[in-house]
């Protein structure tokens, strides 16, 4: 059985999965996690026999879907799960019409990951939570 990736106004399971993901095992700090365009933001859930595996999130900025806050279990990394998050909130971007450029900042060990997927990088390395990161971008 695959993975199940949907839109989902169940923030509580998205917190707590990133709470586990960026605060317990990355250190990010816990005031840092949860922000005010958490209220803005499309939610994406993955499940798994019912069970939540991974989130996203998806907020919009004029022409540009920002993605972000992109974490899987321990559990289910290595499954392709963190790929299908991507794709879903690509796609979900692409079916506005007001909207032609996905956006997101990623931690330097994933900028692979998301070249594979079209991003390309746009910009220096910065910190986010104290992690470097670097912008890329994917034009539709």
């Amino acid at each position: 059985m695959s993975p199940l990736i949907s839109i989902t106004n169940d923030h509580d399971i998205c917190f707590a999965l990133r709470h586990q993901v960026f605060v317990v095992e990355q250190d990010v700090p816990v005031e840092e996690e949860i922000d005010e365009l958490d209220k803005l933001a499309t939610h994406l859930l993955a499940t798994e026999k019912g069970l939540p595996i991974g989130t996203a999130r998806v907020v919009y900025q004029g022409d540009i879907a920002k993605i972000g806050r992109v974490c899987v279990l321990k559990s289910a990394r290595g499954t392709g799960l963190g790929a299908g998050l991507i794709k879903a909130a690509v796609q979900i971007a692409r079916d506005r019409p007001d909207v032609s450029k996905a956006k997101l900042g990623a931690q330097l060990h994933a900028l692979g990951f998301y070249e594979k997927l079209g991003f390309s990088v746009d910009g220096p390395v910065y910190l986010d939570a104290g992690i470097e990161h670097r912008d890329m971008v994917l034009t539709f």
